[in-house]
């Protein structure tokens, strides 16, 4: 069991990045710095995790420390705002987040004894009842921005933890091949309406497929699209040697250049 010590005063070196923030929001500071708002950096913010995202999947501990402080730089931009507004300090939101995170975890700084993740995700439920959110929806507190993928996949395992899944895998794979059924039924109508309703069962399906199988379908999706770039540059890269434009290639051509970049990679 471990003890807090409570909240400590902030790094020298935390410090130093918040005088620097400071300083480029101040009347001599940085003209693009001076007119950002909330609203004009939630771009930025979006963009530094998804590259952190990248910089792990390249398994780069150089980029990853770099893009954590560009990330980390966006976080004391909107606490530097909030301060600006008497809203909040950098020093608040600490506060704030390490008594959440210890009263979510008693049995890491408490009496409490939980054993498996189950129990500590039942926990984290009880406790923010506790901290004033109560939702009439197991559903709500999935971010509506959330790229799709994502969302759908963080409502399934909701559902699902209340029982609303399948038993075993062949279930879903029989689900999936019904969507199918309905969506080739859909073309064959062309009401291009339903085929887009269909289409979007397809796709809520193949990620209720890859959470069955613990696999996350941004991820899955994320290094398929760098598969693909890999293998369509390869035929960039030969159309180039041999002088001749990819509109002017036929189709075998492509495939088989593809199929030659597949194989480099199995090499």
């Amino acid at each position: 069991m471990l003890r807090t010590s409570g909240i400590v005063p902030m790094s020298s070196k935390l410090k130093k990045l918040v005088e620097i923030m400071e300083a480029l929001r101040s009347e001599d500071g940085c003209p693009w710095d001076k007119k950002q708002t909330r609203e004009s950096l939630k771009p930025y913010i979006i963009e530094e995790a998804y590259e952190i995202i990248e910089a792990i999947e390249e398994n780069n501990p150089e980029k990853i420390k770099e893009e954590l402080g560009d990330l980390l730089f966006q976080i004391i931009f909107q606490c530097q705002i909030g301060k600006e507004r008497n809203e909040f300090t950098i020093s608040d939101v600490i506060d704030s987040v390490s008594d959440k995170m210890t009263a979510r975890h008693p049995h890491v700084f408490g009496e409490a004894e939980y054993k498996t993740a189950d129990e500590v995700i039942a926990h984290w439920e009880v406790q923010k009842k506790r901290e004033g959110k109560q939702r009439d929806s197991i559903l709500e507190g999935v971010p509506g921005t959330l790229p799709s993928l994502l969302r759908a996949h963080r409502i399934q395992d909701r559902a699902a933890r209340v029982g609303f899944d399948w038993e075993n895998i062949n279930d879903v794979l029989a689900k999936f091949e019904e969507e199918m059924h309905e969506f080739k039924k859909a073309l064959a109508e062309k009401r291009q309406s339903r085929i887009a309703d269909e289409l979007g069962d397809i796709f809520f399906m193949l990620v209720n497929l890859s959470r069955f199988i613990d696999i996350n379908p941004e991820d899955a999706l994320r290094r398929t699209i760098s598969k693909f770039i890999r293998r369509f540059r390869y035929i960039e890269m030969k159309a180039s040697e041999q002088k001749k434009p990819l509109p002017e290639m036929t189709l075998e051509e492509m495939d088989r250049l593809w199929d030659e970049a597949k194989e480099r990679e199995t090499e």
